[in-house]
């Protein structure tokens, strides 16, 4: 409510006030209309045809503009609640949480005085207690060593001096620290080089991009065989996972890209309450053919869980040499081409499908984490049913069907795959997709997408490399900053070849 005494007598100070309220309003309806419009966007990128959807980054983007759009009118609520208007419903949001281990530097406040109003001495009785999020921006500091020379006074047998320590860029500037900054912003947070560059010399440090890439070339090489040594231990499991995605490539020849691609080889035994720990390892290759899957899984026998792409077939060709490996498919891509079905229009048997596989997803929710055989005997019990209707409800339509339409298409992909999709069903330790190595690529995309393509074949290789080290920090909840730095000063300070399973991902425990 608006206080008569505190309105000004003066006509034209009362206009200028109207005015004002009147512009303040328009801005805000203004901004309404702005977050209309980012909601109709969003409901359309979701819901819309596929060729009209904007990917996933593009939506993340629009989604920070409208909740900051949105808090900006919360704060001019605030802000006309203090100037006398109605204080706006107050709104519920997720402030964060603080972490235990970060420091804590406290302050406290006293009152201007300790005497009362009466003379007497006032007693602390309680307090209030609050914590905000403080940042200090990344410094650049320079490590000065220096390394005296002594000699004797009494003989000329020489000067003894320290030995200067190794150094990952003999001669050069950086501490392992700084190159392991530059790896995980390239690679983890998608920084490209020469962005780096620019902010760096923002704090005065001029470093050419061309130098940043010298410092991540010589850094990917002396981590190959801690690579090297993870690709060891994947293919030493009895079930991994497979999936490839593109890597646009540089050819200088021609002046053009070509098409390689990345090849990622994953194991996440925690659903089934396994031992072994997570990773993921990156291959590149310049094509897509079966030939470089078969090279990539040398040494490897057992389940292997892929989606539909033919060039797996090779795997299980019967007339290859070599371990023996066993097709597990992907129930996530059978029901991807149902889903796109429904999106057209009303399609009752597609819609149907949907909700059938949309059943047997629920019951693997609640299976997650319990151990191999508690899944295995569950699946027996419930899932087991579900499959055999869905074969006679598969056979049914599929007769029915032209097989040249997209429902044809769709329900001939998962008759093609059966045998491998009811795989999951006699082996508690198989999921139902092949969504945990899908995720562990979608980074790669995001950064293919910065960077739109590697320089060349080299540099797709490094790219997998660092990658390949960056992802399996995450999925077993490690820093790759800490990681990278004490691994690196390992490689520099002579770390045993022997003895190169010590600086996997999983077995890093940070400084305290």
């Amino acid at each position: 409510m608006l206080d008569a005494a505190a309105l000004p007598d003066d006509i034209d100070a009362l206009k200028a006030m109207l005015i004002a309220a009147q512009e303040r309003e328009v801005r805000k309806d203004d901004r309404i209309k702005r977050l209309e419009k980012l909601v109709a966007a969003f409901k359309q990128a979701a819901f819309g045809r596929k060729s009209e959807k904007a990917d996933p980054e593009q939506f993340d983007l629009a989604l920070e503009d409208l909740e900051t759009a949105t808090a900006a009118l919360h704060a001019e609520d605030e802000a006309d609640s203090t100037s006398g208007k109605p204080s706006p419903k107050s709104r519920s949001a997720n402030r964060g949480s603080l972490p235990a281990h970060l420091p804590r530097f406290e302050e406290i406040i006293e009152p201007e005085s300790l005497i009362c109003t009466c003379g007497g001495g006032l007693h602390c009785i309680g307090e209030d207690v609050s914590e905000r999020l403080d940042v200090i921006p990344a410094q650049f500091r320079v490590i000065v060593t220096r390394r005296p020379k002594y000699a004797c006074r009494a003989c000329t047998d020489g000067v003894a001096q320290a030995p200067a320590p190794a150094r990952l860029i003999q001669a050069g500037l950086p501490t392992e620290a700084t190159i392991a900054h530059v790896l995980v912003s390239k690679y983890a947070d998608h920084l490209p080089l020469y962005r780096q560059a620019q902010i760096m010399s923002r704090q005065g440090v001029d470093l050419d991009r061309s130098t940043l890439a010298d410092w991540v070339g010589r850094a990917a090489f002396e981590l190959r065989p801690v690579v090297d040594a993870l690709l060891s231990d994947l293919k030493r499991s009895t079930k991994l996972f497979m999936d490839e995605t593109r890597a646009p490539v540089l050819d200088p020849g021609s002046r053009k890209t070509k098409t390689g691609y990345f090849w990622a080889l994953a194991r996440d035994d925690r659903p089934w309450d396994g031992g072994a720990p997570p990773g993921v390892a990156f291959t590149y290759a310049p094509g897509r053919g079966g030939l470089h899957a078969e090279r990539i899984l040398q040494g490897f026998t057992g389940i292997l869980q892929v989606d539909g792409y033919a060039g797996y077939n090779r795997l299980i060709a019967p007339d290859r040499v070599g371990r023996n490996i066993q097709l597990a498919y992907c129930w996530a891509h059978a029901r991807r081409k149902l889903v796109e079905i429904t999106r057209n229009g009303s399609a009752p048997i597609a819609e149907e499908g949907v909700r059938r596989i949309g059943e047997l997803y629920r019951i693997e929710a609640e299976l997650r984490g319990l151990p191999a055989d508690a899944r295995l005997a569950q699946r027996q019990a419930r899932s087991d049913s579900l499959i055999a209707d869905m074969r006679t409800w598969l056979t049914h339509h599929r007769a029915r069907v032209a097989g040249k339409s997209p429902l044809g298409e769709a329900l001939a992909y998962i008759a093609k795959y059966w045998d491998g999709l009811c795989i999951f069903l006699g082996d508690g330790r198989i999921e139902i997709d092949n969504n945990t190595v899908e995720r562990t690529i979608r980074p790669i995309a995001l950064n293919r997408k910065n960077a739109l393509f590697a320089g060349h074949d080299a540099g797709a290789e490094n790219w997998a490399t660092i990658a390949s080290l960056i992802e399996t920090c995450k999925l077993n909840a490690v820093d790759p900053f800490s990681y990278l730095s004490a691994t690196l000063a390992a490689i520099v300070n002579g770390h045993k070849q022997g003895e190169i399973k010590e600086l996997l991902p999983w077995n890093h425990r940070p400084p305290r």
